[in-house]
Formats: C-alpha cells, structure tokens, sequence
C-alpha cells in the first residue's frame, strides 16, 4: 500500500509537471504571435496569419516575412539555447551562479568578431555569425584543456578558474583593439548590446544546425546529471561516466551558446535566472529542469523584446538591454524567495 502511495504521488507530480509545460508552450505561442504582430506599426493577427502563407506584396506581408519572421524565429532558437546553456552550466559547475559566459564563450566570440571587423573588414552580420561561433569554441577547447591540465580531472572549480582567466585576457585584447580602432568599435557596438533586429532568414539557417545537435545532447544528458548531483563517488558508483558526461556537456554549452551568441550578441541574465526559475516550478530533476528552461527562456526573450518595440515607440530598445532590466530583478525576487535552489 505504502508502495503505492508512493507511484500515485510520483504521477500526480508528473501530470502536474506536464500540464505546467503545455501551459508553457501555450504561453510562447502566445509571445510568438505578439512579436508577429507589435511593432512600429501593428498587424493584426488575420493579417499576419494571412502573410505567413501568402506573399501578396502588401506592407504587412513586407514587414510579417522579411522582418518580423526571421525575429521570431531567431529569438525561439536563441532563447531555448540560452536557457539550456545555464541549466547545463549550472548543473556541471554545481554553481548556481554559473551561466553561459562562465567557460569564457561570450567573450571567445567577442574577440572573434573584434579580428573579424578590425583586421579582415567583415561588416555583415552574416560574416559575423561564423567569427563568432569559432571564437566561441576555440575558448571553450582553451579553457577545458587548462582546466583538465596536469594530473588532476577537470573538476567544476578548475574549469570556472580557468573559464575566469581565459575571459579576463580576452576582454583585455578586445578592449585595446577596441581602443586603437574607433571604426571597429563602432561597429562591434552594435552587435556586443544583443539584439534580434536585422537579422535575416540566412542568419538563422546558419545557426540552426549547431543549437538542434546542442539540444539533442542536452537533454540526453539529463539522467547522467541528475546521477552526479549526488556526487562524483556516487555517481561513478552508479555507473555513470563523470568525465564523459563534463566533456559532452561542455561541447553541447559551446554549441548552444557559441551559436546563440555568434548570432544575437551577448544577451545576459536569460541563462543565469531562467534555470533558477525552472527549479521553482519543477524541483531539481534535471529532465525536467532542461524542458522547463527551453520553454521558457524564449517567452523571456521575445517577451522583452516585444516590450523593447513599445516603450520608446517608434524606436526601439534592444533586447540585451530589456533583459537586463527584467532578468535582474526576477533574479533578485528568486533569491529573496528563498535560498537558491538546489543542483
């Protein structure tokens, strides 16, 4: 009887953890309609629905197609990276601090694109994406590899001291680049506030790829993490694969950030608060946690930029800075709820 008490119990808390995430994804499509419809100028929804599935060369279908689609789009595939990138971050360095720029990835891919303007004159965000995404991984291969270095493994601590070093000469370079180049600086402005704007169909074609295999490889790790929660000795004990599942992890973060980053610029707190919030809903089982966070970071990031179209209209705010203003506080609000949640 105990027994089953227990597997009813068990059920209730998957149906309750199920039907939160339906909700959830009805949540984003909702988001997703609102960032195809607000704007500079409002389309309504059977005006966008129509453009969607015929071209008829009107303003609305101009603006749905070439414009509007590709944002959308572009901010699914950004936000469910980010989200996972912390939840995969936060899980491996069993820090609930960590977020995607902890393995130096964010600025890999900054100093990427500072070579790729100043000294080879890319200018198109296109030519951007690809400087990005390799500096992106070359850091992160850098930072494994010093973390590991020696006899010891590569331990959560190591990597984040050397994640912490690797970041601190790459801001180094980049700012004295920056500095000695007024034209480069100019440019790179624009791509270091993070932002969906201007980005086109090409530019989400070429980061697809890298974050589908990032997700695929995330939430295949989701039980190897949730066995090394318990512990290294534990987990080795249970039969998992401690180093194995670090350096799957590590690649699937540089995936998954290194192709969010190349594309839309830094964007911060999303993958840093976005997990925590998860833990809130769902508690600390890694399969679910990864599910919660690719859901919900996208509402957050087509959500804050939505709002950055209608609070200086008709200009715009980018959305780096909106989900600074918004991460920051839900961030602050979790902590002060409660003791961050357990890994």
């Amino acid at each position: 009887m105990a027994t089953a008490g227990v597997v009813r119990r068990g059920g209730g808390h998957s149906l309750r953890r199920t039907g939160g995430l339906v909700i959830a994804l009805g949540v984003l499509a909702v988001v997703v309609v609102a960032s195809l419809g607000i704007g500079a100028r409002d389309v309504t929804a059977a005006s966008t629905w129509a453009a969607l599935w015929h071209d008829d060369h009107s303003a609305e279908a101009l603006i749905i197609r070439e414009f509007r689609l590709p944002r959308a789009l572009l901010g699914l595939l950004v936000g469910a990276a980010l989200g996972l990138a912390g939840a995969l971050m936060q899980a491996l360095a069993r820090n609930p601090l960590a977020d995607p720029g902890l393995l130096g990835v964010n600025m890999g891919a900054s100093a990427a694109v500072v070579v790729a303007i100043s000294y080879l004159g890319v200018s198109a965000i296109t030519g951007y994406v690809w400087f990005a995404f390799g500096g992106a991984a070359v850091a992160s291969v850098v930072v494994y590899l010093l973390g590991s270095a020696g006899r010891a493994a590569a331990t959560p601590d190591r990597l984040v001291l050397a994640g912490a070093a690797v970041s601190a000469v790459l801001v180094a370079f980049t700012s004295a680049v920056l500095l000695l180049d007024p034209r480069a600086f100019n440019e790179f402005r624009f791509w270091n506030i993070g932002s969906l704007a201007g980005r086109k169909l090409d530019v989400v074609a070429q980061i697809a790829p890298f974050i589908a295999v990032g997700i695929a490889l995330a939430l295949a790790l989701a039980r190897p993490l949730n066995v090394l929660a318990l512990g290294e000795q534990a987990g080795r004990a249970l039969g998992a694969h401690v180093g194995r599942t670090r350096v799957l992890g590590a690649l699937a973060v540089a995936l998954l950030c290194g192709a969010a980053t190349a594309a839309a610029g830094p964007i911060a707190f999303v993958g840093l608060a976005v997990p925590h919030l998860a833990r809130l809903m769902v508690g600390p089982d890694q399969r679910w946690v990864l599910s919660y966070s690719a859901v919900l970071a996208p509402i957050l990031l087509l959500g804050s930029d939505v709002v950055g179209r209608v609070l200086i209209a008709p200009s715009e705010l980018q959305v780096g800075i909106v989900t600074a203003f918004v991460g920051a506080p839900v961030f602050i609000a979790l902590c002060r709820r409660r003791k961050l949640a357990d890994l």
